[in-house]
């Protein structure tokens, strides 16, 4: 893995790999997981999504491969449904470059990357396993999508390491969600140690800092809130929470 880059040929790939690709002039990234043959499972925003309710709902549509009038030849996108879909690579991409998500990386190279959703401290489970986890997830579904929490990044994490976030009331695993929010967090939290310094690279320094711990501090491979959690129990609890919803959706009031 390079310092700067993560970028690879296409030769490279191996099935279970994690890649993505930067959207939006690198706001964001589409995230999915490489099973072989061309091919990616990826989480799109085309399910149920629960939006965030600021400007990211209008900026951040990446999710989900670039439309066209022409039916690609290699894949058949599926409409609507639970989100999970099965594309080729080029459709995923877009037109946008191949770059690999590193798993296993020393603490110095992690914040050397100072941009999230590129790199992560946990490990990542067999190839098999992955692939495995992604091909039950696009029959089963992954949920609900929602920026912060259950987005195309964490669908990719979880194949890759099992892991889930335990409480559903905070950020998820993902890793560019946390320099989304750490950015303006660190701009907040070290603004009571601007009086350290009136130098402004000094306040700048401090703001950086403060930015890198709390990427560091939310890092899958770092959060004690999380659990390792079999891909079929997870679609249990999935099942059993959409049953929920709806039973308490068929029980509220009509407003007449």
């Amino acid at each position: 893995m390079g310092l700067l880059s993560n970028r690879i040929s296409r030769e490279s790939l191996k099935p279970g790999d994690h890649i993505y690709s930067w959207r939006a002039a690198y706001v964001y990234a589409h995230h999915g997981i490489y099973i072989g043959d061309d091919k990616v499972i990826h989480f799109t925003r085309r399910g149920q999504e629960v939006g965030t309710g600021t400007v990211l709902d209008f900026l951040l549509v990446s999710s989900g491969p670039a439309k066209s009038h022409v039916p690609c030849p290699e894949c058949t996108m599926q409409e609507g449904g639970h989100g999970v879909v099965l594309s080729c690579l080029n459709c995923f991409l877009a037109g946008g470059v191949l770059y690999r998500f590193e798993y296993d990386v020393n603490p110095a190279l992690f914040l050397a990357k100072a941009r999230g959703g590129t790199c992560t401290l946990a490990v990542s489970d067999r190839n098999d396993v992955v692939v495995h986890r992604a091909k039950y997830l696009l029959e089963n579904g992954f949920g609900c999508y929602n920026l912060f929490k259950n987005n195309c990044e964490d669908f990719a994490i979880y194949c890759k390491t099992g892991l889930l976030v335990v409480d559903q009331g905070t950020m998820g695993q993902s890793g560019q969600a946390a320099s989304i929010i750490g950015g303006p967090l660190a701009a907040v939290l070290s603004t009571p140690l601007r009086l350290i310094t009136t130098n402004v690279y000094g306040m700048a320094l401090t703001a950086v800092g403060v930015y890198c711990v709390s990427r560091y501090a939310t890092d899958i491979g770092m959060r004690k809130d999380v659990v390792k959690v079999s891909v079929e129990n997870l679609t249990r609890r999935l099942a059993s929470s959409l049953q929920v919803v709806e039973a308490q959706t068929l029980a509220a009031p009509m407003v007449t």
